[in-house]
């Protein structure tokens, strides 16, 4: 498993030595905003997307973070675990070569390359915390925007 986690204090330090842009998610999502509870239903919730973008994920967020993803968030999920035990899991399923950024709830930044079905990024949350998540879907090609499913389920991760 590829599964970075980065501290917010780390990456905002990091941020201050480095120049150049860097993914913002204060910016309002590309492809929308959901709000999901526990339960929630269909399961799983999918979003077609373009992955990629022109900003390489390492700059800012270090070498473990590969891909080049656009600066505003592709999609923000606003989730309500109420007090469930269930699993968060957001995989991206795609025929080409994606990865994913995560910023979570806590401020802590989330990158993975491959730990999903069929080399798929995926990312697990045992349980979902409560909060906004907002979701970055790249790819390994500087500005090349690629056809991809953004996967959120509490059941499993989607197989291709």
């Amino acid at each position: 498993m590829k599964t970075v986690r980065i501290a917010a204090l780390a990456v905002s330090a990091l941020g201050l030595c480095m120049s150049g842009s860097a993914q913002d998610f204060m910016k309002e999502a590309t492809y929308g905003t959901i709000e999901l509870s526990a339960g929630f239903q269909p399961d799983p919730h999918e979003i077609e997307l373009r992955a990629g973008g022109s900003l390489d994920a390492s700059d800012q967020l270090g070498s473990s973070c590969p891909g080049y993803v656009a600066d505003a968030p592709d999609y923000d999920l606003l989730y309500d675990n109420g007090s469930g035990s269930l699993p968060l899991i957001i995989t991206v399923r795609s025929a080409y070569d994606t990865t994913l950024v995560i910023n979570t709830p806590d401020g802590d930044w989330i990158c993975d390359d491959d730990s999903g079905p069929s080399h798929n990024p995926s990312v697990r949350f045992d349980p979902g915390s409560d909060g906004l998540y907002d979701i970055w879907v790249g790819t390994y090609d500087r500005g090349a925007l690629q056809d991809a499913t953004l996967v959120i389920s509490e059941l499993s991760s989607s197989e291709d």
